[in-house]
C-alpha cells in the first residue's frame, strides 16, 4: 500500500528540497517505486532532477486546480523508479485561486486517487509557507518529515507547525502524524550542532530520526549539476546519509528491513 509523506518546514533553508529529492532518489535505489511532488512555486525540486522549467509543460497546478489529470503531467526522471510532477510558477497563486471552492483542503488527495497503486511512495516537497498548498499536502499525506538544520532557530516556527499539523488532524486527516524529525547541515565540530541535537532529541524523542544529514560539499553541489547526491557522487557522507534514511523511513513505514 502506498506511504504519502510530506516534506514540510515553514522556515525556508533548512534542507527541505534537498531531503525530498535524496529521500526520493535513495528509496528509488532501493527497489521502491516513488512519486515526487514539487508543490514549491520555485520548482527547485525539479531543477535538482534535471529538469528546466521552461522546457516542460506539466505541473501540479493543474491538477490540484482540476485542469488536468495527475497521470499525464508525471515525468519520467533519469533515476530508475523515480517520476516527478513538477512545479511552476503558477502555483504562487494557489491560495488566491483557491478562494471559495468548495473542498479545496482535499484537491490533492482528490486528484491523486488515480494514481495511488503506481507507487510504494508519494512524497511531498511542500513550500516554506502554512498555505493551502501544505494543508492541501498535510490533507492527503499519512505522515510528515521534517528537515531541521542545526543552527541557533532551529526550533523557532516548528511549534506553528505541529500546531498547524494538530489542526488538519481534527478537521480533515486524523491519521496524520509526525514520521519523524531530520536534522540536515550537521557539523559535529561545532558545539551548537551538539546543543541544537540534543534540544531537539529531548523535546521530539524517539521521533527524531537516528542517522543525521552532515553539511557535505558534494550534497550541495548535486543540484547544480540537476542529479541527486546518490547519482552525483554515491560515496559522499551525504549521499551515504540520505540512504540511510532512507531505510529508516522504510522501517518506519512498513517495518520492512532492508539490511542498508
Amino acid at each position: 500500500m502506498v506511504q504519502i509523506i510530506a516534506f514540510a518546514n515553514q522556515k525556508g533553508g533548512v534542507g527541505k528540497t534537498t531531503t525530498a529529492i535524496n529521500i526520493g532518489s535513495s528509496l528509488a535505489t532501493i527497489n521502491k517505486r516513488v512519486l515526487l511532488i514539487d508543490l514549491d512555486p520555485q520548482g527547485n525540486a525539479g531543477t535538482g532532477l534535471g529538469f528546466e522549467r521552461a522546457s516542460h509543460k506539466q505541473s501540479a497546478y493543474g491538477v490540484i486546480m482540476g485542469t488536468a489529470n495527475a497521470a499525464d503531467n508525471i515525468l519520467t526522471t533519469a533515476v530508475p523508479n523515480l517520476h516527478l510532477l513538477p512545479s511552476s510558477q503558477a502555483l504562487a497563486g494557489t491560495d488566491i485561486d483557491m478562494l471559495g471552492m468548495e473542498n479545496c483542503e482535499f484537491r490533492l488527495r482528490d486528484a491523486l486517487k488515480p494514481i495511488l497503486e503506481y507507487y510504494d511512495y508519494i512524497l511531498f516537497d511542500c513550500p516554506p509557507a502554512l498555505g493551502y498548498l501544505t494543508i492541501n499536502a498535510l490533507t492527503a499525506a499519512d505522515s510528515v518529515i521534517v528537515p531541521l538544520q542545526c543552527e541557533f532557530f532551529a526550533l523557532e516556527g516548528i511549534q506553528q507547525l505541529v500546531d498547524t499539523i494538530t489542526v488538519v488532524q481534527d478537521k480533515w486527516n486524523p491519521e496524520l502524524k509526525i514520521l519523524g524529525v531530520l536534522l540536515t547541515m550537521y557539523d559535529k565540530r561545532y558545539g551548537l550542532t551538539r546543543d541544537v541535537d540534543d534540544n531537539v532529541r529531548e523535546t521530539f524523542g524517539d521521533l527524531v530520526f537516528k542517522t543525521v544529514v552532515p553539511r557535505n560539499v558534494r550534497v550541495s553541489e548535486a543540484p547544480s549539476h540537476g542529479k541527486p547526491a546518490l547519482f552525483y557522487d554515491f560515496k559522499s557522507a551525504g549521499a551515504q546519509a540520505y540512504l540511510r534514511v532512507a531505510t529508516e523511513v522504510v522501517e518506519r513505514t512498513t517495518g520492512e528491513n532492508n539490511g542498508n
